[in-house]
């Protein structure tokens, strides 16, 4: 750069001439910035993630830290955690679901040849069992934190 203009110690409008170099990185930082124009700029780069789709359940629980817990949410955005955790809560609330449903079905006594019996009474009943299973995970899982 070129053409900068300044008033030295006794007072005269000097033009002085200097090359700025292109990047340089923070020594304490240890951040690297590029010039862009008059102006150095940090290179920040978010980590690549390689996360699977969200399911159900762990889009329930980033809409509620969203909304109900901010200062936690972003603190994980910030150290780059919240797909980590995300999937975690998913994972873990997904197998909750599951294995109440199981336990429930089993405990009524809601089989296949309920099924085969009365379709009706057994949609009633596993409905039911999902309803109670959905609200157990919410609680215990998804709205606990």
């Amino acid at each position: 750069m070129c053409g900068f203009w300044f008033y030295n110690a006794l007072g005269e409008k000097r033009k002085e001439c200097f090359k700025m170099k292109q990047s340089y990185t923070n020594e304490k930082t240890g951040i690297d910035y590029t010039l862009v124009g008059d102006v150095y700029l940090p290179n920040l780069v978010l980590p690549h993630n390689n996360s699977e789709t969200l399911g159900i359940w762990g889009q329930r629980y980033l809409e509620y830290i969203k909304t109900h817990r901010k200062p936690f949410y972003t603190s994980l955005k910030m150290q780059c955690k919240l797909d980590e955790h995300l999937q975690d809560v998913d994972m873990r609330a997904s197998e909750m679901y599951e294995r109440l449903v199981k336990q429930f079905a089993q405990r009524e006594g809601i089989t296949e040849e309920l099924k085969a019996a009365d379709m009706m009474q057994w949609v009633a009943a596993m409905n039911n069992i999902s309803n109670r299973a959905r609200e157990i995970a919410n609680k215990e899982i998804i709205y606990a934190y």
